[in-house]
């Protein structure tokens, strides 16, 4: 790993030539956050021979892409849990809009998708999908508005990623997810609000769970589910990863049901909706999430239940909101934004 002490506007050719090179990089400049992983934030079902994330891949970019480094995290050197090189794509030529005649990504699927699992889509030409509509079920509309097609094929909204195919992903096209955000606020044995030393603000804290594929912490989530609403894939997704629901008692999963409802049944706070800068990403293929912030204000809801971690996580705890606190992909962007709407210490 190189460490460069470097003025903001060095960034995006330096970290163009190292991925040319094929080359990690760690780019540190003042101002910038400290490089976070470069690894996804919803695992797809996975076999023991195809694992999901690469973990030797974690924390090689920047948390968010800068304007002058789009679409960062989709052109990892290579791809996640394979051996397979993406062809290198730089900045000025990831729009599809330029023109690049050079351009020859190979096309991989990974040996999981291709064994067809039912939550994946068959190959084009075995079926034919309706883009950008509802198709029997499955939303393949984008966030980011109408996207192309090309030969029967999607194109990635934001570029090219120098893979083509789908990879881990199981759609064509945009692969929807949900992050339930829950949060509290931290108190002291009499009950009251605990404020930061330096700040002055309240203390936040979120239910973050500890991945078992690369080991970081991160906000529980998942795959949103064909003809699913989007705000029963936040409930599930929280209640199965955070609170082991498959595996409570009838009896303690009703518990768990009712708290879990009462505080979702708010709208909440939704903190992003949008395309995700993932490295399973693919010219073909892409995931897009929707965050939402539900937060337990008196502290009387799922506060109170004993949090257990689910098949996903490795360990499962309530941790304080703070920028020093490293967190899987671009959650920590997340988690600031919700700061900021609840005027909490970051």
């Amino acid at each position: 790993m190189v460490n460069f002490p470097l003025r903001r506007h060095w960034i995006g050719p330096i970290r163009l030539a190292f991925t040319l090179l094929g080359l990690p990089q760690t780019l540190c400049t003042s101002g910038v956050r400290t490089p976070i992983s470069c690894s996804s934030s919803h695992p797809f079902p996975t076999t023991k021979t195809t694992r999901a994330i690469s973990s030797s891949y974690c924390r090689l970019y920047p948390t968010m892409p800068s304007s002058e480094s789009p679409h960062v995290k989709s052109r990892c050197p290579q791809y996640p849990g394979s051996n397979i090189k993406r062809f290198p794509v730089p900045d000025d030529k990831v729009n599809w809009a330029q023109q690049w005649p050079q351009y020859d990504p190979v096309s991989y699927t990974a040996p999981l998708i291709l064994n067809k699992p039912a939550w994946a889509d068959p190959d084009i030409g075995a079926f034919s999908p309706k883009f950008n509509t509802v198709d029997n079920g499955v939303d393949r509309t984008s966030f980011e508005g109408s996207y192309q097609v090309e030969n029967g094929k999607p194109l990635n909204p934001r570029g090219r990623t120098g893979l083509a195919g789908r990879g881990l992903l199981g759609r064509w096209g945009p692969n929807h997810a949900a992050d339930p955000i829950v949060t509290r606020w931290k108190v002291d044995a009499k009950g009251a609000k605990m404020h930061h030393s330096v700040s002055a603000r309240p203390l936040l804290q979120f239910v973050s769970i500890k991945r078992k594929d690369c080991g970081e912490w991160a906000i529980p989530g998942g795959m949103v589910d064909p003809g699913e609403q989007v705000s029963l894939t936040l409930q599930r997704e929280f209640s199965e990863e955070a609170l082991n629901s498959l595996s409570a008692s009838p009896e303690d999963r009703a518990k768990i049901q009712e708290r879990i409802t009462n505080l979702f049944k708010s709208s909440g706070f939704e903190v992003y909706k949008g395309y995700v800068d993932d490295p399973r990403n693919t010219d073909n293929a892409w995931m897009e999430t929707v965050a939402v912030n539900f937060h337990d204000d008196q502290g009387n809801s799922v506060s109170e239940l004993p949090l257990q971690a689910g098949d996903d996580a490795g360990q499962v705890q309530w941790v304080d909101i703070d920028s020093s606190f490293p967190l899987y992909a671009n959650h920590s962007y997340f988690l600031e934004l919700v700061a900021k709407e609840r005027k909490a210490h970051w």
